[in-house]
């Protein structure tokens, strides 16, 4: 099983509308190829983390990479693993619109990633969404 961490930044303002049409369809994407993960969206950026069998994953990213809502997208890094991190998570989701919630932004994804196993892995996240509410 594959674990590939990548940011990318969008290129209108990131919407809770935008972000739902997003989780729609990758939701059901996901669940059908077998991936599981979290994304955060902070007000330019996301943040996502996508696990799975290696060639789904790799096949996910590359659709990622093509839309067009999105651009400057790299790659953090990539492991491989026995176990899901994100259990059945068919993705996770947060996000920060206004001051108020990038503030609360870093409660709600230290909450989310409390679980993890991984100390990188939390600190990545944790890391974007204080970067995100500093940012506000």
């Amino acid at each position: 099983m594959l674990t590939l961490v990548y940011i990318s930044t969008a290129r209108a303002p990131i919407t809770e509308a935008f972000c739902h049409d997003i989780l729609a369809v990758s939701r059901a994407n996901n669940h059908a190829d077998g991936i599981t993960g979290l994304l955060v969206a902070g007000r330019k950026r996301f943040l996502q983390a996508l696990e799975g069998p290696a060639d789904k994953v790799r096949e996910t990213y590359a659709r990622i990479t093509a839309d067009p809502r999105h651009f400057a997208s790299v790659v953090l890094g990539e492991r491989t693993t026995d176990t899901r991190r994100f259990g059945d998570w068919a993705m996770g989701y947060s996000a920060g619109r206004d001051a108020d919630d990038d503030a609360g932004l870093e409660a709600i994804v230290a909450a989310l990633v409390e679980p993890l196993d991984d100390p990188d892995l939390r600190a990545q996240f944790t890391g974007f969404a204080g970067l995100s509410a500093r940012a506000a």
